[in-house]
C-alpha cells in the first residue's frame, strides 16, 4: 500500500464530529506500509510529577508535536499528545524531517528542562509483521481543528518496543534546538467546578473480546457526554490569565536565538503585550481576542483514542464513582485494563503556530499528574 507524502493521505481521511462514534471501524483508515509511527516519552515521568513539574513534563511531551509540525512546514500530520510524550505518524517523503525534529526535541527536553526523553521511530510494515495494524480516523472537536485517533494495536506495540530500547532515535547534541514556535503553556491552572478533574485510560485486557470492549468504550462515552459540557475541563469563559504567566520560563527556554536571559526578557515582553490584548478584548489587526478564546475552548483536546481511551474529565465525584464502578466490573469480566487519577485542576499546553488562524492546538492534562498517574494504576493491573 503506498503514499509517500503525509499530507496527501491523513488529508483524504474523513473528518467525524460526534465523539461517541469513535468506536466504528469505518471511520478508520490503514496508515500505508511505507509509513513509520514515531513515539517520545518522558523518563521517570512519576519522578519529576512527585517534584512538581507538571508543566515541564506536559511541555516535553507536546515539544515533539510542535517541532514535527514546525519541520513539516504546517502539513497536515496525524498525532496524539500523551501527557508525558506523543505519538505521530509521518510518510517516507516527510521521514528525515520528522527523525531530525525529534531527534532535537529529545536534545532541548535534555538540554532546557532536565529532563530524560526516549524516542523511537517504528516502520508501520514492522508493526504489521506483527498481526497489528495502524490505523487512523480524525476527530473535529471543533469546525476549525482535528485530531488523530489510533486504532489497531500498533501504536501501543510501538511504544512498548520504544520502551524495550528498540528503533531508538538518539537525542541531538548539546545544543541542538528544534523549532519550537508557537509552543507555550501561558494559561492558569484550571480548577474542576464539577467537583473533580478526573484522568481516564481505558485499554483493551489482553484477549478481550472486541466487541465487548467496543461497547464498553461506548458506554463509557455516553456517561460523560450527559454530564454537563460533556466533561470539558475548559470553561466557555476560557483558562484563566496572568502576568507574568507561570509558564513563561518554559516559553522562554522553547525560544531560539540568545542567552537564556535574553529570552526571558523578550517572552516577558512579548506575553505582557498579549495579556493586556487579552485582558482588555483589544482588536489588533485581524486578531479578535473574544474569538480566539472561543476557539480555544472548542478546540481543547481533552479526550482521543489512541489504541485506548484518553479523557481528562471536568466531573461530579458521583460520576467519578459511576465511571470507577464501571470500569471494575469490565476489569473483573476480563474485557479492559484501566488507570483512574483523581485531581482538582486541569492544565492546558498550546500550540498555536499563527493566532491569526483558527487551527490553534490545546492540550489539556491534570494538573496533579494527569495521564501519567493515571498510567501508574493502569501498569499495577495485571495485563
Amino acid at each position: 500500500m503506498g503514499g509517500r507524502g503525509s499530507g496527501a493521505f491523513y488529508d483524504s481521511v474523513a473528518v467525524f464530529r460526534g465523539f461517541r462514534s469513535l468506536m466504528d471501524p469505518a471511520l478508520y483508515s490503514a496508515v500505508p506500509d511505507d509509513w513509520s509511527i514515531g513515539t517520545a516519552d518522558v523518563v521517570d515521568s512519576t519522578k519529576a510529577i512527585a517534584a512538581q513539574r507538571y508543566k515541564a513534563v506536559n511541555m516535553a511531551g507536546a515539544s515533539v508535536i510542535a517541532a514535527v509540525a514546525n519541520a513539516l512546514e504546517g502539513r497536515e500530520f496525524p498525532f496524539v499528545f500523551g501527557g508525558d510524550g506523543a505519538s505521530f505518524a509521518v510518510g517516507p517523503d516527510d521521514l528525515d524531517r520528522a527523525r531530525e525534529a525529534l531527534s532535537a526535541a529529545a536534545a532541548w527536553v535534555r538540554d532546557e528542562l532536565d529532563l530524560t526523553m526516549r524516542i523511537a521511530l517504528v516502520p508501520v510494515a514492522v508493526v504489521r509483521a506483527q498481526g497489528l495494524d495502524v490505523r487512523v480516523a480524525r476527530f473535529a472537536p471543533s469546525p476549525h481543528v482535528s485530531y488523530a485517533m489510533f486504532s489497531g494495536g500498533g501504536l501501543g506495540w510501538a511504544e512498548a518496543a520504544m520502551k524495550r530500547g528498540e528503533f531508538a532515535i538518539a537525542p541531538g547534541p548539546p545544543g541542538a534546538t528544534p523549532d519550537l514556535t508557537g509552543l507555550s503553556c501561558r494559561f492558569e491552572e484550571i480548577p474542576s467546578a464539577q467537583g473533580v478533574i478526573l484522568s481516564v485510560l481505558i485499554v483493551p485486557a489482553a484477549n478481550a473480546d472486541p466487541a465487548a470492549f467496543r461497547s464498553l468504550i461506548e458506554e463509557a462515552v455516553a456517561r460523560t457526554e450527559r454530564s454537563p459540557d460533556a466533561g470539558r475541563p475548559v470553561p466557555s469563559q476560557g483558562p484563566g490569565l496572568r502576568w507574568p504567566p507561570a509558564g513563561f520560563d518554559l516559553e522562554a527556554r522553547a525560544t531560539r536565538g540568545g542567552p537564556l536571559i535574553m529570552r526571558r526578557v523578550f517572552v516577558l515582553f512579548y506575553t505582557l503585550f498579549a495579556y493586556l490584548i487579552m485582558r482588555f478584548g483589544i482588536k489588533v489587526g485581524g486578531f479578535a481576542p473574544q474569538t480566539y478564546v472561543a476557539q480555544v475552548v472548542e478546540n481543547s483536546d481533552f479526550r482521543k483514542y489512541d489504541d485506548g481511551l484518553r479523557m481528562i474529565l471536568d466531573c461530579t465525584p458521583e460520576l467519578a464513582d459511576a465511571l470507577e464502578q464501571l470500569l471494575v466490573e469490565a476489569s473483573s469480566a476480563g474485557i479492559a485494563r484501566y488507570g483512574l487519577f483523581r485531581q482538582d485542576a486541569a492544565m492546558m499546553t498550546c500550540f498555536t503556530p499563527s493566532a491569526m488562524r483558527s487551527d490553534h492546538v490545546h492540550f489539556i492534562d491534570g494538573a496533579r499528574g494527569g495521564y501519567a498517574s493515571a498510567a501508574m494504576t493502569l501498569k499495577a493491573m495485571k495485563a
